[in-house]
C-alpha cells in the first residue's frame, strides 16, 4: 500500500487519537497544518478507497483498517526495493554511511540483528 503524505496526515490523526468522526478529523487537521474541510474529507475519501479507512455510520466514523506500523513496514519495503534494488544490506549501508550511529545504538542493532537469526 502506497500512501501519500495528505493520507498520512490522516491516518497519524487516527492512530494517535483513535476512531473519530470525520468532523473531528477535520478540525484537528484544520488546528495542526491549516487544511479546510474540502481538503480533509477528500483526503479521508481516498484513504477509504484504497482500503485503510472504513466509514461507518452514523455520523461518518472513521476507523484505521492498518496501524503504523503496516504501513512502515510497505513503505520501508518499497524504498528498498526502488532505492536499493531490494537489498537491505545496501540500505543498512548506505543509512550507516550518512547517518552514522551511536555505540548504544550499534550495540541495540547487534541485539536485534542476533535475534532475527
Amino acid at each position: 500500500m502506497k500512501l501519500f503524505d495528505s493520507e498520512l496526515k490522516v491516518m497519524e490523526v487516527l492512530w494517535e487519537q483513535g476512531s473519530k468522526p470525520a468532523r473531528d478529523i477535520v478540525d484537528v487537521l484544520a488546528e495542526r497544518i491549516g487544511w479546510n474541510k474540502n481538503t480533509t474529507y477528500t483526503v479521508i475519501k481516498k484513504c477509504i478507497e484504497k482500503g485503510v479507512i472504513e466509514r461507518e455510520e452514523p455520523g461518518f466514523f472513521c476507523h484505521a483498517l492498518v496501524s503504523k506500523e503496516e504501513v512502515a513496514q510497505s513503505e520501508t519495503e518499497q524504498l528498498i526495493d526502488k532505492m536499493f534494488g531490494g537489498s537491505s544490506e545496501l540500505f543498512f549501508s548506505s543509512f550507516l554511511k550518512n547517518q552514522g550511529i551511536s555505540e548504544e545504538e550499534a550495540e541495540r542493532l547487534s541485539q536485534m540483528i542476533r535475534e532475527a537469526k
